[in-house]
C-alpha cells in the first residue's frame, strides 16, 4: 500500500487515530440521540413520561388560605367557582 517509502509519518498515525476517535464518538452520539427520540415518541410526548403533575388549583387555593393570604369568605367563594358546576355559569359576573 505504501510503496516507495511513502508511509504515514508520526503525524499521519496521529491524524488517523484522532479521526477514528471522532468517527466513533459521532456515531455513538447519533445512536444515543436516535434512541432517545424513538423512546420519547413511544411514550406519547415530550418529557420523561414520569414527571409528577403540579398541584391542582384547589390545592393552591388551600395553601393560600393556610398561609393567611386570603380569608375564609374569599376561600369559599373561589372554591365554589373552581368546582364543577360552580359559580362560573351562574351569572354572578
Amino acid at each position: 500500500m505504501f510503496w516507495y517509502g511513502r508511509d504515514p509519518s508520526g503525524w499521519g498515525w496521529f491524524t488517523m487515530s484522532v479521526g477514528m476517535i471522532l468517527f466513533w464518538t459521532v456515531l455513538i452520539v447519533f445512536a444515543v440521540l436516535l434512541f432517545r427520540t424513538v423512546s420519547r415518541s413511544a411514550d406519547g410526548g415530550a418529557g420523561t413520561g414520569n414527571a409528577q403533575p403540579g398541584p391542582t388549583p384547589e390545592q393552591l387555593l388551600a395553601e393560600r388560605f393556610a398561609r393567611g393570604e386570603i380569608d375564609e369568605e374569599e376561600y369559599c367563594r373561589r372554591l365554589t367557582v373552581l368546582r364543577p358546576g360552580g359559580g362560573a355559569g351562574s351569572g354572578k359576573f
